[in-house]
């Protein structure tokens, strides 16, 4: 039995991406209708061009749908232009993608500096890192860090400036399992101790088990909905 949804912080409603026209055009949505729930780790499970990376990336603004509705807090997401796009973005989504696009010549505390030079109300960019078990290591730079270091520094600068949303596509996909561990206890540590809305791509179904709701996409479909009443911690899950 479903536990009680808390209030949606997105709702999605015949979400479609076309890509091209014609014979040739790519179907990256096909009609999604999702709830998702405030405050939860949402885990995104499906095979490459199943459609996951296409929803966040419209949920997330940098993109917008081929049809249907997007919902943030009542707001139509698919109904801003690209400027209030940019806002939203700026205000209310944290990125973290595969690869850590730090700043080679800026220490891990001016990397996340420069995210919260620009934001409304952002933690003092040592708190960040420390959030992420990187107190120690503000003043390196990223060449003298390991991937899961670098991994960690882009998780803080994302989460710097105090976003509703984190969305992470594939952040252990370059990485080693133990090494992957250890950025998941980051990023449920954010979830946890800062009530951030979290979403996390994989093509490690293992890492199913530490969310509180699993999303299966298939062809472009959301195909499934499920949720675990019990959670497994990072360091327990199964690669």
């Amino acid at each position: 039995m479903d536990r009680a949804m808390p209030e949606p912080i997105y709702r999605t409603r015949g979400v479609t991406k076309v890509y091209g026209t014609g014979p040739a055009a790519v179907h990256a949505l096909r009609g999604v209708d999702l709830d998702v729930p405030e405050g939860e780790l949402v885990v995104l499970l499906g095979a490459s061009g199943s459609g996951k990376s296409t929803f966040l990336n419209i949920i997330g603004g940098l993109d917008h749908p081929s049809s249907g509705q997007v919902w943030f807090r009542g707001q139509d997401l698919a109904a801003l232009s690209d400027a209030d796009l940019t806002r939203y973005r700026r205000r209310n989504v944290g990125f973290v993608f595969q690869f850590y696009n730090l700043i080679p010549s800026l220490t891990a505390r001016e990397n996340v500096a420069l995210v919260t030079e620009i934001a409304e109300a952002p933690m003092d960019p040592a708190e960040a890192l420390d959030l992420v078990g990187l107190g120690q290591r503000v003043d390196h730079f990223p060449a003298q860090m390991s991937g899961g270091e670098q991994q960690r520094v882009a998780i803080a600068r994302a989460i710097a400036k105090r976003p509703d949303i984190l969305l992470c596509d594939e952040p252990t996909g370059a990485l080693d399992s133990q090494t992957g561990v250890v950025v998941l206890k980051a990023i449920e540590t954010v979830q946890r101790d800062l009530g951030t809305t979290t979403m996390v791509i994989t093509h490690n179904a293992g890492i199913a088990d530490m969310a509180h709701r699993v999303l299966r996409f298939v062809d472009g479909r959301l195909a499934g909905v499920e949720v675990n009443e019990t959670r497994v911690a990072p360091d327990q899950l199964s690669w």
